[in-house]
């Protein structure tokens, strides 16, 4: 494996809730975490000011995440009761996000989606994010991780 340089960066305090309703357990009822993600970026070369990535440069990401995941109801697209919750953010009651897939695995394949489609615009493949953890308290965290097609891995 040829050297590469890395960095990451987490973003956190993300209320929401969610359910997984067909868990048969206690993941079925609507709970809450604070979420957390922290996204692992790859380089081979640095960029001009000497970063795999520069942080100040993810706010749009960062807007993202608070639309996506702040103070948010999270619900599958399958949800039997979506209905009720979509008349729920219509009162006023929650603010709705509909999701393929509400879970954390789901969550951290989702926000390596933004992030790469965010580096491939912006960086023409010489950086992307390889991993990300998404942590919904302080014991549990699910990861995806996947190099992007486009990344320009050494050859």
């Amino acid at each position: 494996m040829s050297a590469a340089f890395t960095c990451s960066k987490t973003f956190s305090g993300y209320p929401c809730c969610h359910r997984q309703w067909r868990h048969s357990g206690h993941c079925r009822f609507v709970h809450g975490y604070s979420r957390s993600f922290t996204l692992w970026f790859q380089a081979q070369e640095l960029d001009p000011h000497g970063f795999v990535v520069d942080f100040s440069s993810l706010k749009q990401l960062e807007q993202r995440l608070a639309e996506q995941f702040d103070h948010t109801f999270l619900v599958n697209a399958d949800d039997p009761l979506l209905e009720q919750w979509q008349s729920l953010h219509a009162q006023g009651a929650l603010d709705l996000r509909v999701m393929d897939n509400v879970g954390m695995e789901a969550s951290a394949q989702l926000v390596w989606q933004w992030a790469n489609a965010l580096l491939q615009q912006r960086e023409d493949g010489r950086s992307c994010c390889w991993k990300v953890e998404a942590r919904e308290n302080e014991k549990n965290a699910a990861c995806f991780e996947a190099m992007p097609p486009w990344f320009k891995a050494p050859g």
